[in-house]
């Protein structure tokens, strides 16, 4: 016999219309999915395909929690103007309730299902994934219904849409103690530390999109490898005031374990020998390894005037420094440069990435601007982002870029 849902009924008014709409709550969407999983006798053959077309068929709405409802409020503390930003951040990290192992199971599949109904609702909008971040303009401050009808989102689109980025945001907030628990392997200061939580955040966001529950795999023995990834990236492209590129930062491990190993000062032909890599690429780390100082350093401590800027010498006239940089703004290079362009594709372009303007524009924005598609909006952002791609421009913006 088969089962029903156990519905919850609620009245909604759309468009000055009276609806009742169906609301199916994660309990009675788990049940469903538990009696699939008991029917397979193979996790890895169990298809949600038919539950998501049957729940997109009836018109049902996923419930939405909020995150208070996975949230200790007795353990809430009041809030410390003293406290820093990570104090406050492993407080509030510190009430968050953990997923048990049943309720990660529950949780993923949920999040599959509602995968399963943002694709049907794209394919019946004639829509895909990249014209939904196209148009996606989401301001938490305005809310969902609010965003929606500023980003020109099919209502159906945003519901579904809304249904998965909270199932997300449960999964990732529920295992921010991750972050807290690896980070310290890799920060070497509290301002480092701050951007590899930013860095390890957005790598959770990542596991939940790819875990895989069939495997029967903890979240967190997956999601560890995009956090240990995240923080390898981060410091590899950012560690340094200047960057070195990655390859001689691994490499540099080899050349400093051979150096021990060979006593001081060996020869880059001895260290190439030892760690098997090119005697260039082990002149390239060598170089690498050299120390950055700042131009404010003080020669003589304790005196003004005598820092290492005062005592580097200038260039020839007609060395590399060209002095006409000093009389050229970011401005007026930006502005020689978008002359280039006809009106149209100037006013794109400003209105895209917010050029003299408070904020820059979402595609559809523009497009409701000019009255033409999305498809056409960025098919001239193209043409004249390509037109400014030339060599002489590049030189013209590289000191504002450096």
């Amino acid at each position: 016999m088969r089962r029903r849902f156990c519905r919850v009924t609620i009245t909604m008014n759309y468009e000055g219309n009276s609806l009742r709409q169906t609301v199916i709550s994660h309990g009675d969407l788990d049940d469903r999915i538990r009696v699939l999983v008991e029917k397979t006798s193979d996790a890895g053959d169990v298809s949600l395909a038919d539950l998501a077309r049957e729940i997109g068929a009836a018109g049902a709405q996923l419930e939405v929690r909020g995150h208070w409802q996975w949230r200790d409020e007795e353990r809430k503390q009041r809030p410390s103007t003293t406290a820093s930003v990570e104090e406050q951040l492993r407080q509030e990290v510190d009430r968050i309730r953990p997923l048990s192992r049943e309720e990660e199971q529950g949780l993923a599949r949920r999040m599959e299902v509602a995968r399963l109904l943002l694709a049907q609702a794209l394919d019946s909008e004639n829509l895909t994934h990249e014209d939904l971040e196209a148009a996606w303009c989401f301001v938490p401050e305005r809310g969902w219904e609010q965003s929606c009808e500023e980003c020109s989102v099919p209502p159906l689109v945003c519901r579904r849409w809304k249904e998965l980025h909270a199932l997300r945001t449960e999964m990732v907030e529920r295992n921010l103690y991750l972050i807290l628990l690896n980070v310290d392997r890799y920060a070497r200061n509290a301002a480092q530390r701050l951007d590899l939580i930013q860095e390890g955040s957005i790598a959770l966001f990542r596991a939940a999109d790819g875990f895989e529950w069939r495997r029967g795999l903890l979240f967190r023995t997956y999601a560890v490898h995009w956090l240990n990834q995240a923080f390898r990236s981060f410091l590899y492209n950012f560690g340094r005031t200047i960057r070195v590129p990655v390859y001689l930062q691994k490499a540099s491990k080899h050349v400093q374990r051979a150096a021990e190993k060979l006593g001081p000062d060996p020869s880059v032909d001895a260290i190439a020998e030892c760690t098997g890599l090119t005697e260039s690429v082990v002149e390239s780390t060598l170089k690498a390894q050299r120390p950055t100082y700042s131009l404010d350093r003080a020669l003589i401590d304790g005196e003004e005037g005598h820092d290492l800027a005062n005592a580097i010498g200038y260039e020839a006239e007609d060395g590399p420094y060209d002095t006409s940089l000093e009389d050229t703004s970011l401005e007026d290079g930006l502005r020689g440069a978008l002359g280039r362009l006809n009106e149209r594709e100037r006013f794109v372009l400003a209105m895209r990435f917010g050029l003299e303007r408070e904020r820059d524009h979402t595609l559809a924005e523009v497009a409701r601007e000019i009255g033409v598609s999305l498809e056409r909006v960025r098919q001239i952002q193209m043409r004249a982002i390509a037109k400014l791609d030339t060599p002489s421009l590049r030189r013209a913006v590289a000191p504002f870029l450096s």
